[in-house]
């Protein structure tokens, strides 16, 4: 049985973490700031400790007698400044608790370019700099995003599947399921330290075959409608409060202003063999999540 130290492990990305590393027989440890938000996770079996992520001798003290941790920086953090201290200072609490294994799910790719302002590439490289043994992963696009009012109420409601990717645009959409499962398999194999893995879904449909798939789980007619950047901006800050928008849609005008893209999806087939775990199909998924499109 393995201590895992899982940052974020209450939200939709890495809470599969903590249910796979339970499933498995793991000890998950989930540091949140208020553990009496979710009794249901210490119920399972996970370890609960009260902590701000922000607070850099919290995190050293989470990171003692672990043997891994599971690394995110939430997608809604204040600031690229504070994304970048979080990584530090998560790397420094693993180094001082002699951690052995660091997983990191990027929640996206890494950026190359060196004058890119994305905050994971600085963590990267202080990662590198480390001791620490290290596995990346690169996901593309979470199928749980199609939960979010920018997309699950258009579908309830009108039959519209709308979200902000062009028509022509392949993506491989991918279950957080599946990117805990991966998580989970990384940490427990010693093998594939110190890799970059870009992940995906097993599928990638273009924006109309992608309604097409879910007029097939729902069992009625789904279109789909790209929208604008500044609409899904305009619904985040709707949801989240006013600016919250304002990153994500700032990505997705980029997106969809780029003639040559990188691709959002990738060929999964070497890594499923270093890594087995059975991945989810679009259908299957919104299958799974029927009534919220309902």
């Amino acid at each position: 049985m393995l201590k895992v130290l899982v940052f974020g492990g209450t939200g939709s990305q890495a809470r599969p973490t903590v249910e796979r590393l339970l499933h498995n027989g793991h000890k998950p440890i989930v540091l949140t700031r208020d553990p009496a938000n979710s009794p249901e996770l210490e119920t399972l079996g996970a370890t609960l400790v009260a902590g701000d992520i922000n607070d850099r001798e919290a995190l050293i003290s989470a990171s003692q007698n672990v043997d891994a941790v599971a690394f995110l920086v939430p997608a809604f953090i204040g600031s690229t400044e504070e994304a970048i201290a979080l990584g530090k200072n998560a790397i420094d609490a693993a180094v001082i608790g002699d951690v052995r294994r660091f997983i990191w799910n990027a929640s996206g790719p890494i950026p190359e370019d060196v004058e890119s302002d994305d905050p994971k590439r600085e963590i990267f490289n202080y990662l590198k700099q480390s001791s620490l043994n290290w596995v990346i992963f690169e996901p593309t696009t979470y199928m749980e995003n199609w939960l979010g009012p920018w997309t699950a109420p258009s579908v309830k409601n009108n039959n519209e599947l709308t979200y902000p990717v062009l028509d022509h645009v392949k993506i491989g959409w991918l279950a957080s399921e599946d990117v805990g499962k991966l998580v989970v398999a990384a940490i427990e194999n010693l093998n594939v330290s110190g890799h970059r893995f870009e992940i995906s879904g097993v599928e990638a449909p273009m924006g109309p075959d992608l309604a097409n798939i879910y007029s097939q789980a729902l069992g009625r007619d789904i279109n789909y409608r790209a929208m604008s950047p500044e609409e899904m901006g305009f619904t985040i800050d709707q949801a989240y409060g006013a600016g919250s928008g304002d990153r994500i849609a700032e990505l997705y005008r980029k997106e969809q202003a780029d003639l040559n893209p990188e691709p959002k999806f990738h060929d999964m087939k070497k890594i499923l063999k270093l890594l087995p775990v059975e991945m989810t199909t679009i259908e299957n998924w919104v299958r799974k999540h029927k009534q919220d499109f309902c």
